[in-house]
């Protein structure tokens, strides 16, 4: 796994004034972008080069990612639309080799990456989660006794989810993902989503499987989870 796609498009409407003149992933965390620390995080795994899917203040967020160090090619969404859709641009990039998939605003920690591409080898794909009490807040996922996942529901009603695994946004994939991304019809959401692809990839076989996070992880999307981030990555005091 030397290849990563990172997903980071959107507005980052959540964060409010945050990121009306600064795009997510660069918010301050600690004297540096939290874009840095994700980049810092997948090299430490043994990636060596990133494809980042960029859109609103795009320039902001290029000129940042490549003043980093690791090896950085861009493609911009143009179009908001979809994780889906952000996902298909990397497709040329990616060819034959398997990638991590993730996000913009994901901090994970580098055993986390380092256990995925771990468990990797075998199957069709790696899908991090975490274990809580009700998944409504992200995609819920079903798995059998051997940790092969067996269905995924993007934002279930809350209190209707069976299942504790609620999806982390860090994936790994073949190739073979572009097939369904082209495919995915448009969500209830109005959006074209990774989670159909998923679907779709479970329903034609492919063997997708679930990898337990422990330790720290965050989804930094709101203006009270930048101080939790910080507290984070500062370690322990």
């Amino acid at each position: 796994m030397k290849k990563a796609v990172i997903l980071a498009a959107g507005r980052g409407t959540r964060m409010g004034e945050l990121t009306r003149d600064t795009p997510k992933p660069l918010l301050d965390l600690n004297g540096r972008p939290m874009l840095h620390h994700i980049l810092d995080r997948i090299a430490a795994a043994g990636v060596t080069e990133a494809l980042i899917v960029t859109g609103y203040l795009a320039d902001q967020m290029e000129a940042a990612a490549a003043s980093h160090g690791l090896p950085v090619t861009f493609r911009r969404q143009t179009e908001v639309n979809g994780t889906a859709k952000a996902a298909l641009l990397a497709e040329s990039w990616v060819a034959d080799s398997p990638f991590l998939l993730t996000f913009g605003d994901i901090l994970a920690e580098p055993h986390h990456y380092a256990g995925m591409r771990d468990a990797f080898p075998g199957t069709d794909g790696v899908l991090a989660a975490r274990h809580v009490d009700a998944p409504w807040q992200g995609a819920a996922i079903y798995v059998d006794d051997s940790m092969r996942i067996l269905r995924i529901i993007e934002k279930p009603a809350r209190g209707t989810s069976t299942t504790p695994w609620n999806s982390a946004g860090i994936y790994i994939f073949t190739p073979a993902l572009f097939q369904e991304l082209h495919s995915v019809p448009l969500s209830e959401r109005g959006e074209y989503e990774l989670t159909s692809a998923i679907t779709q990839s479970i329903d034609h076989g492919r063997h997708l499987r679930l990898f337990a996070l422990d330790g720290n992880w965050m989804d930094v999307g709101r203006p009270e989870d930048i101080a939790r981030a910080k507290q984070i990555l500062a370690g322990p005091s």
